[in-house]
Formats: structure tokens, sequence, C-alpha cells
């Protein structure tokens, strides 16, 4: 399994690169159990394969940034699409290779050990790229991600990515409420902020929309843009949904209904974004 060997860290910026990548590797291996994939993250989940059903024909050729274990290059690749699955975690991509076997779809998922600040390794035309659950927040220059994206995707091609938003009300009440106001407006940082994930540290980026956007509005048009799990509780409150799943399914319906219109689209979890190649 040709895998590169990890980052030898000397720079600030190679360290934060590398102690992000140790803590994916180091969760790879059940990333797409209960960790990594549950009952509100699948609905997450389902917005964005319902997008990206909806904006690209089936055969197109697509960028995964940031695959994980394969969960969503899988599903695309049994719908026909070709998937070139990237992610900056070797352990990751080990996992989406094995899922891809296993799921009898390896001829249509290409998955490379390749990390978002590194698309100027990847070469070809592409139809489209989709990114799901903020590996671009980990990108240390987004200007840069979008300038290779503009390359590798063809004129009128499309973006789908669900991005780790800057305000999330649940988020601020629930730290709040408990008194841990520094972890309530965390998201409010600016540049680059540690985010602790199985006693490893992953370097995040937060956005507003329209931040998120102005990193690609050079070569890419913004079609529209909408709030996940705004209404809805977070993943990490899976324990909530459980105990009245029948309530919290309303909220969700809800995010369904509203998520879309001005200001909210502007808070949640998540938002998803969809842009188009200039």
């Amino acid at each position: 399994m040709n895998l590169r060997q990890p980052l030898a860290a000397s720079t600030p910026l190679e360290q934060r690169l590398a102690q992000t990548q140790q803590a994916f590797d180091s969760v790879a291996a059940d990333y797409d159990g209960p960790r990594g994939n549950n009952e509100l993250i699948q609905r997450m989940r389902d917005t964005l394969w319902n997008t990206v059903r909806e904006k690209m024909p089936s055969g197109s050729r697509l960028i995964d940034l940031g695959c994980g274990t394969g969960i969503d290059a899988i599903e695309f690749a049994r719908s026909r699409f070709h998937v070139t699955a990237t992610d900056w975690s070797p352990r990751m991509v080990e996992r989406t290779r094995a899922r891809a076997d296993e799921a009898g779809v390896a001829s249509r998922v290409d998955a490379r050990h390749l990390g978002v600040q590194e698309l100027d390794r990847l070469e070809g035309e592409f139809d489209g790229a989709y990114s799901n659950f903020g590996p671009l927040n980990c990108a240390p220059d987004l200007r840069a991600t979008a300038t290779e994206c503009a390359r590798l995707i063809r004129p009128g091609g499309t973006l789908v990515f669900s991005v780790i938003g800057r305000i999330c009300p649940w988020e601020m009440a629930h730290y709040s409420l408990r008194g841990r106001f520094r972890r309530a407006w965390v998201r409010a940082a600016r540049g680059a902020t540690a985010v602790g994930m199985n006693r490893h540290t992953i370097w995040t980026w937060y956005y507003l929309p329209r931040e998120f956007y102005a990193a690609f509005a050079e070569h890419f048009a913004l079609e529209e843009y909408r709030a996940l799990s705004l209404f809805m509780p977070p993943p990490y409150m899976v324990d909530r949904y459980r105990k009245r799943p029948s309530w919290y399914e309303r909220l969700g319906r809800v995010d369904d209904r509203v998520g879309h219109l001005p200001l909210l689209r502007d808070m949640g979890d998540h938002f998803l974004i969809v842009m188009h190649r200039r």
C-alpha cells in the first residue's frame, strides 16, 4: 500500500499539520462507527448526498476532499459516480480502500493520501468536488485550496461543501449553561484553533458562510447555502436526541424548511454551500 511516510514536522505549520494527521489516524479504526457516524451525523450526511445527486449527473468525476473512512465515496460510487477520494490521514485512506473493496466499487474509487493543502499534486479534470463535515476547516490556506479547485474543476463544474460554522446556538447555550464560557465561544476565535479529539489536537479554522465564500469568489459563483443542525442539536448531543427522537425530528423538519433563509442560514453546527466554476 503505497502511502507516504508521516510528515516530519519542523515549522509551526508543519507541526500543526502533523498533529491534525495524528489525531485522525488515531480514530480511523472506528470512525465509521458511533464516533464518526450517528443518527444526527447521518441526517446531515443525507443532505449532502441529496445535493450532490441533484447538482451533478451520475457518471461525473468527483473529488472527495477529506474522505475519512470512505462512507461518502462508497455511496457515490454505488450511484455510478467516479470518485477520487483524498485524505490527509493515511489510516483513513487505508480504511477507504478496504471499504471500497468490501463494497465491490474499487474500480470507481481512487483513494489517495493527499491533504487539502496538497491539491497541487493532483492532476486531471473533474466535474465537481464535495467535502463533508469540515475537512476544509483544516486547510491552512483556504485561498490556495480554492485556486487548486479552480485548476481541477472544469468550467461549469460544481462544489458542494459541508463546513463547520462560526455560530452554533446549541453549542453556545449548552456550554454557557454549564459555566464553560471559553468553550462556548471557541468558534469565535480568529485563525487556527486547537480542538481536542482522542487526546490529540486538530487545528481548525471556523467560518461564517460569507468568510468561507470570499476565498472562492474569484473562481466560483455562489449558488446557495443553508444551515445544517440549527434547530436540531449538533451530532455530539446525540444522547439528547435519543431520549426524544420524535420531538427532535420535528426540529429537524424546521431546519429543512427554513435553514436556507437569510440570517438563519448563517448559523448552525455546519453550513452547506454550493458553488459553480466560472
